[in-house]
């Protein structure tokens, strides 16, 4: 009984049964939609607030300008390296294995495909660096844009550090509500057997069995991946 405590044994019964309701349900795809839906929205409620308090909490920690320069540095080289090193993998793995293939598209929404197919192609770098800088950080947090916020997240920890005495009290603020996020992705995280049940489900109902076999191809590709 042990191993049913496990997380990521619940993880895997919650994706079985979710598999036998798809199959001998169909109809509740619309149900396991919406408890894979509530699932992702609850990890996505908490993600940015952790990634700000987190990189303020972590530079203000370094303690002087000079060594937040040295390490980010050094992190920003070994970021692009390892990066660069882990797309190429990425290519020749999805190149060999193609995952895509065979996705049955009946049942998409090939509007919203295409719409993403036109954002990428209008993409340019212009647009992606000046997008890095948000006019309205309350508009990056409220969108959930990652970047926009990790950019505004460095500069608040830069203007905390250029404080040199008095931002002790919010610094130590930061880190309790850092921990109390960090405790909310946690019970969060618990629910996940419930999130795996709900999205297989809803996949075993919405595109039949036939969809194992793809999502078998793709969690393989990211096995040999990884």
């Amino acid at each position: 009984m042990k191993y049913f405590k496990i997380l990521y044994v619940q993880v895997l019964i919650g994706i079985i049964l979710g598999i036998i309701v798809g199959l001998l349900f169909p109809g509740f795809f619309q149900t396991g939609k919406i408890i894979s839906d509530v699932f992702i929205s609850l990890i996505k409620m908490v993600i940015a607030p952790i990634i700000f308090f987190t990189v303020v909490l972590g530079i203000t920690g370094a303690g002087n300008m000079k060594k937040v320069g040295r390490v980010g540095g050094k992190g920003i080289i070994y970021f692009e390296i390892v990066s660069t090193i882990a797309l190429l993998i990425g290519l020749v793995v999805g190149t060999f294995i193609q995952p895509g293939k065979g996705v049955v598209l009946a049942n998409t929404n090939t509007e919203k495909v295409a719409a993403y197919v036109d954002q990428g192609k209008e993409m340019n770098w212009v647009d992606f660096f000046t997008h890095i800088v948000p006019d309205n950080i309350i508009g990056a947090f409220a969108k959930g844009d990652i970047i926009q916020i990790l950019f505004f997240s460095i500069f608040f920890a830069v203007g905390l550090m250029m404080i040199k005495k008095g931002n002790e009290g919010i610094i130590n603020t930061f880190g309790v509500i850092n921990k109390a996020l960090f405790n909310i992705l946690h019970i969060v995280m618990k629910l996940s057997p419930i999130g795996a049940f709900g999205g297989m489900a809803y996949t075993m109902g919405k595109f039949g069995i036939g969809s194992l076999l793809i999502l078998g191809k793709f969690m393989l590709t990211f096995y040999i991946t990884v």
